[in-house]
């Protein structure tokens, strides 16, 4: 993937959650009759700004775009004139500071819940979730499932895409029980399978946990017919041409292009006599695949070939989820809801020991992630910015100072005892929660590297 598309994807995404979060912490404030100094987007070195409005706010674009802060009048961080006194933060009555302070989490998931309408409005397609494969002495084996079973319901979740179904799996078993699956088997008739808690709980937070259970989709057999030739790899220099049909390798029948590709994986550096149909001809060529490391380890071949894809192949594999504006709000706000649960079950796992901090994700995965969701195409690319804000929103509400859901448990200790926390108190916090977030950081960029260096 060019890195320099993964780079602009990346500010991009970061810079729509950022401006969404700070923008919910601007208009509350500017609602409720703060005034606002300075709305940033990003730190460091202003890049852009300008001034607007009767207040003068000052709006800034900087050069790091890891976050951003709205400034708003406030005794305890300059003297105040005596005539706005009355549009201080820290002058305003507790509902309102707690408004603005819980606005910026909650404009995130109020994204996300936009995001995901637009989605199921116009339509969001995905694949059918039908079985192709089971694998052999496997969980989905010993409970019964079969290729050609479709999913249709994971616990109380109905299924309609691979997507829907791997979200509900892992909803599901975090949960801790085990959890029955309603399918419809090839011949149309429907059955339960039942997956087991024990199973479930070694596996619910595998990001392949379709995978894990030893269940794989359905797949479309596509012909072993070669498509284009990258100049100057081996498959070139070997004598193969477009519309070559691969018959056999080393004398052992191709039947599909995923056989052909395995077959080639399986063998670097190694020789192979292959069997091609070319028109009416029927030729031998012998291709050396070239040697490929692995990010996770280990060695493939490659030849530099591409397939030849029928224009109609997904038609029978492809579904469209579709809702009327009014359901897909409902959908909206459930899809929403359901994954800060999710998000937050994990947080709590890691917290106890129960999930690994694998589950954290640094900016470089998100970089990645960003750069090849935007890739696919305007869905993933909006779909993963409902993932990561949801993510925004939920962290953010976190009782950890430095955070908003820390200034939240300031306000909730004011209200309990009738007078604010004391600034010595909370410089104390602060720090706390400057060293918590800082060996987050970290860890986050420990994980990421690890990910990325094997």
């Amino acid at each position: 993937m060019d890195l320099l598309f993964t780079i602009a994807a990346f500010i991009v995404a970061l810079g729509i959650l950022i401006a969404v979060h700070e923008f919910g912490h601007f208009w509350v404030a500017r609602r409720v009759g703060i005034k606002v100094l300075r709305f940033s987007i990003g730190f460091g070195r202003p890049l852009l700004r300008w001034r607007r409005g009767a207040d003068q706010t000052e709006y800034v674009i900087a050069a790091i775009p890891l976050g951003g802060y709205v400034r708003m009048l406030d005794e305890r961080e300059e003297a105040v004139d005596e005539a706005e006194l009355h549009r201080a933060f820290n002058r305003q009555r507790l509902w309102k500071r707690s408004a603005v302070v819980v606005a910026g989490p909650l404009f995130n998931l109020l994204f996300a819940v936009l995001a995901y309408w637009g989605l199921f409005v116009a339509g969001d397609t995905g694949l059918r979730p039908v079985i192709g494969e089971v694998a052999p002495d496997s969980v989905a084996e010993q409970v019964g499932f079969a290729p050609g079973d479709e999913l249709l319901r994971i616990g109380d979740r109905p299924v309609q895409s691979w997507e829907t179904a791997l979200f509900a799996l892992t909803a599901e078993a975090l949960e801790g029980g085990a959890v029955a699956v309603q399918v419809r088997e090839e011949g149309g008739v429907e059955a339960a399978r039942l997956l087991p808690a024990a199973a479930l709980a070694s596996i619910a937070e595998s990001p392949d946990l379709v995978g894990q259970l030893g269940l794989e989709p359905e797949r479309p057999r596509v012909a072993p017919v070669i498509g284009r030739v990258v100049a100057g790899e081996p498959a070139e220099q070997a004598g193969f041409m477009p519309g070559d049909r691969i018959l056999s390798a080393d004398g052992t029948a191709i039947a599909g292009w995923r056989d052909w590709v395995d077959w080639v994986r399986e063998r670097p550096g190694t020789p192979i006599r292959v069997e091609i149909a070319r028109g009416e001809e029927r030729l031998s060529l012998t291709v050396i695949p070239r040697t490929v490391e692995e990010a996770e380890g280990g060695r493939s071949g490659r030849i530099g070939a591409g397939v030849e894809m029928p224009e109609d192949l997904m038609a029978d594999y492809r579904v469209e989820v579709h809702y009327g504006p009014v359901e897909a709000l409902v959908k909206a706000a459930d899809k929403t809801l359901d994954t800060s649960v999710m998000m937050l079950k994990v947080v709590g796992r890691m917290l106890v020991g129960q999930a690994s901090v694998e589950n954290l994700s640094g900016p470089i995965t998100i970089a990645e992630t960003a750069g090849r969701t935007a890739s696919y195409g305007l869905d993933a690319f909006v779909k993963f910015l409902a993932v990561v804000s949801i993510s925004l929103g939920v962290l953010n509400l976190l009782p950890i100072p430095m955070l908003d859901g820390g200034h939240l448990v300031y306000f909730l200790i004011e209200w309990i005892k009738g007078s604010p926390v004391s600034e010595g108190a909370q410089v104390q916090a602060q720090k706390v929660g400057l060293v918590v977030l800082a060996g987050l950081m970290s860890l986050a960029f420990y994980v990421d590297l690890s990910r990325l260096f094997g």
